[in-house]
């Protein structure tokens, strides 16, 4: 895992995450979460944003619920997704305590001011867990495009800039909103809402779907593809997420009392998923190349030419992919 980390490539990118549901929630909504990593842009604090100096490798950025009051939140890389400051912290194994204990002392060190101590000086219950250690709950899917300098510093003015109050709405504004916002800032257009698939929710599967068909229509896209594994250990597997459309579809749970009352919707929504919606992110996503790590260890000053021109910034992923080939 530290291996896979430390060989990033030297350059500015922006890479939408689809990260799968896990737990009782996520087996009532199938959706998963949605956030963005941004290689070139850092944070002094989880609500202000900057550009990345050298060595630092970026944030990951999200829109959430019930978390002070405030809609976006960023957190640096590492500790988003494993709950430590440095990458030699990272178990290789891990269980519900040595997550919550990892969570609590990154909370204590660096997000009292979003999660302060219980009365009793004890670990606070709420959503602050989402902020830190996401590769112990579940499997991250990223899909990556090329960013600017200039576009970066525009981003961070205009984040910083934004009425960072709670805006969240599951319907209207949830975290794959704010996500394809943050994709759109980038690359106009590249996602649009889904009227028929999606009920008019946007869904994180649905936005990922989205970067893909964009950069298949538009090749100077330069989009490339990766997944994070969930860290193995005794915390229960996350699931495949769904669109709405999908879910009802492929579960019995939904889909048998839907049909029941409304065999025309069913066989509506039957028909769009067949249509438009079997989109599988694993078809397009590569982990991470272990041999290429070991050699970009063995040679640590090499870089791509574009990563001279960023103060920080090192993308997740490796070669680019051009996507030519029809939807499946």
């Amino acid at each position: 895992m530290v291996l896979l980390l430390t060989a990033v490539l030297a350059r500015a990118d922006a890479a939408y995450l689809l990260e799968e549901p896990y737990g009782r929630f996520g087996s009532m909504n199938p959706t998963g979460h949605a956030a963005v990593y941004l290689s070139n842009v850092c944070a002094d604090t989880p609500t202000h944003l900057r550009l990345c100096h050298p060595g630092e490798t970026g944030v990951v950025i999200s829109r959430y619920h019930r978390i002070e009051g405030l809609d976006w939140l960023a957190i640096p890389l590492v500790p988003y997704l494993y709950a430590v400051d440095e990458m030699a912290d990272i178990p290789s194994a891990a269980d519900a305590e040595t997550v919550a204990a990892l969570r609590d002392a990154y909370r204590r060190t660096h997000l009292q001011d979003y999660a302060p101590n219980g009365e009793d000086g004890s670990m606070p219950a709420g959503d602050w867990t989402q902020l830190v250690g996401s590769a112990y709950d579940r499997k991250l899917y990223g899909f990556e495009i090329e960013t600017t300098p200039e576009q970066d510093a525009r981003l961070v003015e205009w984040l910083n800039r934004s009425n960072n109050r709670t805006q969240y709405s599951l319907f209207l504004r949830n975290c794959a909103d704010f996500a394809a916002a943050v994709m759109n800032f980038y690359e106009p257009h590249m996602v649009r809402r889904n009227y028929l698939l999606d009920l008019g929710v946007t869904t994180p599967k649905y936005v990922a779907r989205s970067i893909v068909k964009h950069a298949r229509k538009h090749p100077r896209t330069e989009l490339s593809a990766f997944y994070i594994t969930q860290i193995p250990g005794t915390l229960p597997r996350s699931r495949p997420a769904d669109g709405i459309a999908e879910a009802l579809v492929r579960s019995k749970k939904y889909v048998l009392p839907l049909a029941l009352l409304s065999p025309v919707t069913t066989g509506t929504l039957a028909g769009m998923y067949v249509a438009e919606g079997r989109f599988r992110p694993e078809r397009y996503a590569e982990s991470f190349d272990l041999s290429r790590a070991v050699e970009m260890q063995a040679a640590p000053g090499e870089s791509s030419p574009r990563g001279a021109a960023h103060g920080g910034g090192s993308g997740l992923s490796g070669e680019r992919m051009h996507f030519t080939t029809a939807e499946p």
